[in-house]
């Protein structure tokens, strides 16, 4: 991508002391996911054997065989990319990468299989170090105020009411993966951070959304609409709860989507058992407030792992509703895969355990490209009718203040994203008026 630093040494191969560089190689594939309010960690340190899927014929396929695998015993751990989803229902619409060389993509699903991994109390922390930087934007204000605007016709045209847009930040990568995870992790401190290294390609998550939890006989999907960033003081923390919980378009946001995951929980839910078990719950995260709610069912008797994604993948609260022709205005609008970002990571037990299975909806997740010593970032939000390009715009960049800006270090700092595109430019070059740049500004900025 044009405007990259020089390429820096190998992302998954080196690590960097004070001292010197020495060379550590990854020979297997291994991950853990880490529950920051819980206090616990499950560790994959390696996998009997892993299951693939490049193309979308294979999707179903591979993850038959992973309910397969862990029906007879085994555990699974792994991910389903967001352009996946085509290969459970044709009828959604993704966006599909253009590259040659298949074999060097990352994969629409991967998938370990392992014995019972173990639990741990130790959160993940890192004594490494790495380097990212500087990170660029896919969009540029003004491409991101075209693209808010075709969303905007949509909605008129009665295409859609709400359509999940996104877009994605790139940075160059040195050092170690597991230390930029343990950094990203630890500044949001959430239930669903996850880390998989399949060799070449490494997914780290920090998600806070519960995309589905499998326990028993309830399904359980807790979505996440809604954003608000905290406050630098105590009452100006309690005034932006105050505006999100007050919000009228903030809470429309999240109802629309509960009312679509209503509608895809009963797809394989027991009839009277789909309840609403809470409705625009604030919770509090270090950079961002959010709008949660949850939804709960009783599956219909045989209902397996594949029936449920078939019925769910992706979640509705990083597409749209209506989910299908959002899907396919996303593709249009976005046009490039999103890839394991908008997808989701997660376990599948044995029938025997308490919790059958936990997936992540994968926001704030990060993809490394080993090969290309690149890592990409995506962020997003809801549009709606009420929406205003400069209040959208300003929450991409309160979601994106959790990674590190400063090259080398895994320091935090803010960046004003107008600056970071071209610092001599004036607003309007990029689409924004000067009132609409400058209230953009002042929503990153304490005071």
């Amino acid at each position: 991508m044009a405007g990259l630093a020089p390429r820096l040494p190998h992302p998954c191969t080196e690590r960097h002391s004070p001292q010197a560089a020495t060379t550590v190689r990854n020979e297997r594939p291994w991950g853990r996911c880490d529950d920051f309010p819980g206090g616990a960690a499950r560790l994959f340190p390696g996998f009997d054997r892993h299951v693939t899927a490049r193309r979308l014929d294979e999707v179903t396929d591979v993850l038959q065989r992973v309910e397969d695998a862990t029906r007879s015993g085994m555990w699974a751990f792994g991910y389903i990319a967001y352009e996946a989803a085509t290969g459970l229902d044709p009828v959604l619409a993704t966006a599909r990468s253009s590259a040659s060389d298949d074999t060097s993509r990352l994969p629409l699903v991967w998938f370990g299989l392992t014995s019972v991994p173990p639990l741990s109390t130790d959160l993940v922390a890192s004594q490494d170090s790495f380097g990212t930087g500087p990170w660029i934007p896919h969009w540029t204000p003004r491409e991101y105020a075209t693209a808010f605007d075709h969303v905007k016709a949509a909605i008129a045209a009665g295409r859609t009411y709400q359509c999940n847009l996104t877009t994605t930040h790139t940075a160059t990568f040195t050092g170690s993966p597991i230390a930029f995870y343990a950094d990203l992790a630890n500044a949001q401190a959430s239930s669903y951070c996850s880390y998989l290294d399949i060799g070449g390609h490494v997914v780290a998550s920090a998600s806070p959304e519960l995309f589905f939890e499998w326990a028993g006989d309830t399904l359980r999907t807790k979505p996440m609409k809604g954003t608000a960033r905290r406050g630098v003081t105590a009452a100006e923390d309690h005034a932006m709860l105050h505006g999100l919980v007050s919000s009228a378009k903030e809470r429309a946001e999240n109802v629309i989507i509960v009312d679509l995951l209503r509608n895809d929980i009963s797809r394989i839910a027991r009839t009277g058992t789909v309840h609403v078990a809470a409705l625009l719950t604030p919770e509090a995260y270090p950079t961002v407030w959010q709008l949660t709610s949850e939804v709960t069912a009783t599956p219909l008797p045989d209902v397996g792992l594949v029936d449920i994604l078939r019925a769910m993948f992706p979640c509705g609260s990083i597409t749209g509703a209506p989910k299908a022709e959002t899907m396919s205005l996303i593709a249009d609008i976005e046009g490039r895969p999103r890839g394991v970002y908008c997808g989701t990571i997660g376990w599948v037990a044995p029938p025997t355990e308490t919790v059958r299975a936990r997936f992540n909806v994968a926001i704030r997740t990060a993809h490394i490209d080993c090969a290309r010593a690149t890592c990409e970032y995506g962020v997003g939000g809801g549009i709606t009718w009420d929406s205003r390009v400069d209040a959208e715009f300003a929450e991409l960049q309160a979601k994106r203040m959790v990674l590190p800006s400063v090259a080398a270090t895994g320091t935090r700092q803010p960046i004003d994203p107008f600056g970071e595109v071209d610092s001599t430019a004036s607003p309007q070059r990029y689409g924004m008026s000067a009132p609409n740049a400058a209230r953009a500004r002042q929503a990153l900025r304490p005071g």
